[in-house]
């Protein structure tokens, strides 16, 4: 049985993480909000973008040169580019796992394929590094203040290794934000670009040729898609460490209460042991 004085050690030292994991979460509450925000505020542009690359597109349709954009090329996936979002921090749950987890996945069912990783966040940078697999690039540090020009260089990158046909296809893994008990992991295809279907086409009047817009759309579509991508990651994250610090909290002070239980019980049993000794004693005196 162990003594009191371990007990109340044991007791100090679940308080002391809780009141870390406590403060965890308040922070993390406070950057889900602005996350949350900026995720909010970019939906509608995505979707708009979409809209007109999609009404650009159908206007360009008999345009020959416009569908021989090298960003629109369809090969066989031989060489794959696998961008994978995770974040630079832990104590977010089972957030970072899912997404290596989806990741190898999507190594073993492409094996024989040459698959190179464009890896942001540390997480993911350290997973795939101790397994030795071909990395292309790593950013560390980005997910802290999403800055759309540092999230566009990527993406040129990738758009320009594309037209020069040294990769066949990109490909993005993150979790998407749905709420803060939810994300939604995502597995989806950046380039070739799958131009969306509009069913309501709008008839624009065009100052330059609809072939030209679309050659300048098609990278900036492709940009967008990418930084869309982080903020959603962000905000799940936070949203993940969130809930994560919210239960381990709830567990330490559960754990509290049991051990104070526990200590006022070995601490009675020994009360109890000396009054017992006392009375024994005397009686035996008499």
């Amino acid at each position: 049985m162990p003594s009191l004085i371990d007990i109340r050690r044991r007791i100090r030292s679940v308080k002391n993480t809780e009141q870390i994991t406590k403060a965890v979460k308040m922070i993390s509450a406070v950057k889900l909000r602005r996350a949350q925000d900026r995720v909010i505020a970019s939906r509608p542009y995505g979707s708009l973008l979409r809209k007109v690359l999609a009404n650009v597109a159908s206007a360009a349709a008999n345009d020959e040169r416009a569908m021989e954009n090298p960003l629109l090329a369809r090969r066989p996936e031989q060489r794959i580019l696998l961008i994978l979002i995770t974040s630079d921090m832990g104590k977010a749950g089972a957030f970072n796992a899912n997404l290596t987890k989806a990741a190898q996945k999507f190594i073993e069912e492409h094996q024989g394929k040459a698959i190179k990783l464009e890896l942001i966040g540390r997480k993911g940078r350290d997973y795939f590094r101790k397994r030795g697999a071909e990395i292309l690039g790593e950013h560390i540090g980005m997910a802290a203040k999403v800055v759309y020009n540092d999230v566009a260089a990527i993406a040129r990158k990738a758009t320009e290794l594309y037209g020069k046909e040294e990769i066949d296809a990109v490909y993005l893994i993150y979790n998407e934000f749905k709420s803060v008990a939810s994300q939604k992991l995502t597995v989806t295809r950046v380039l070739p670009v799958e131009v969306p279907e509009q069913s309501e086409p709008i008839d624009y009047l065009y100052e330059q040729p609809p072939a030209e817009m679309l050659a300048a759309l098609l990278p900036r579509y492709v940009e967008v898609e990418l930084y869309r991508a982080l903020l959603e990651s962000t905000a799940a994250e936070h949203a993940a460490r969130m809930t994560a610090m919210d239960a381990a909290t709830s567990n330490a002070g559960e754990m509290i209460d049991k051990l104070t239980l526990y200590m006022n019980r070995v601490r009675q049993a020994s009360i109890t042991k000396e009054i017992i000794e006392v009375v024994s004693g005397a009686v035996a005196a008499e």
